[in-house]
């Protein structure tokens, strides 16, 4: 299955998935590299965009008069809290590195309108999920408390040897309030860089079971099932997520095998 991409090293934009060379229905991720000085025109017609930056600075501009200079405040995805531009859909984007720069761009179809805006660091959702050895920490950046038409992004961090995603969770269905349907993307880094982590893929209705190892700079497209991610001992794991489907409450439904593990004991 063409659901789990290899990272390869490159400079520019460079598409990871999308509808023409993978199963991704209408969800788009990209990454942007860029060095010092080095900078950037791209648009995306039909698809509202969230630029979220990796590590860098840069000055990003919007088509429509919106403009910041110098944004971005940790150098990689461990050593702060993200800063991101939401790009309403076709509008043109301008982003000029300041010096080394990183972000991910994720895009989902959208209809036409809204407006650009700045979601920076102390506007980010901070949150610790779980317990023991699925205790992880979570930073939402877009959801239903912002304006956007369908996307949901976020990060997700564990700790070495935890868990996340767990108990095993999907949102295939259209079934609210007990599940909702979204495709969702997984993008990866680890900490040391040589580290690595296990994405497991399983849908027992579907007899879809995939386990994947994912290295630093690997991305995973869920088209559906249950996904839980394992960091190896010693690698601190992180990765960028989002999401897309129907409404923007996200509904999961936990695997009922593995859910009594957050009972009260």
């Amino acid at each position: 299955m063409g659901w789990h991409v290899k990272h390869e090293e490159s400079t520019g934009l460079t598409e990871i998935l999308n509808p023409g060379n993978s199963d991704a229905q209408g969800r788009e991720f990209a990454l942007l590299r860029l060095a010092a000085g080095a900078s950037i025109d791209t648009a995306a017609d039909g698809r509202e965009s969230l630029v979220t930056i990796l590590g860098g600075r840069a000055s990003i501009a919007v088509e429509g008069g919106e403009s910041w200079q110098g944004l971005g405040d940790r150098d990689n995805v461990f050593s702060g809290l993200p800063t991101s531009v939401y790009v309403p859909t076709g509008a043109r984007v301008r982003v000029q590195a300041d010096g080394a720069f990183e972000a991910a761009i994720w895009r989902a179809r959208a209809a036409s309108g809204g407006q650009a805006y700045v979601i920076r660091p102390s506007a980010v959702a901070v949150a610790v999920r779980g317990e023991g050895p699925f205790r992880r920490r979570v930073h939402t950046i877009l959801d239903a408390s912002r304006s956007a038409q369908h996307l949901i992004v976020g990060e997700t961090f564990n700790e070495p040897g935890a868990w996340s995603s767990y108990p095993p969770h999907k949102h295939e269905r259209h079934d609210p309030p007990r599940e909702g349907r979204f495709e969702e993307i997984y993008h990866f880094r680890l900490d040391p860089h040589q580290g690595f982590g296990i994405q497991r893929i399983y849908s027992p209705e579907r007899q879809l079971d995939e386990l994947y190892t994912v290295e630093d700079g690997d991305t995973v497209l869920i088209p559906f099932g249950y996904h839980p991610v394992v960091a190896a001992p010693g690698y601190r794991l992180c990765y960028l997520w989002a999401l897309s489907g129907e409404g923007r409450t996200l509904m999961a439904k936990e695997d009922p095998q593995h859910s009594w593990t957050t009972r009260p004991r």
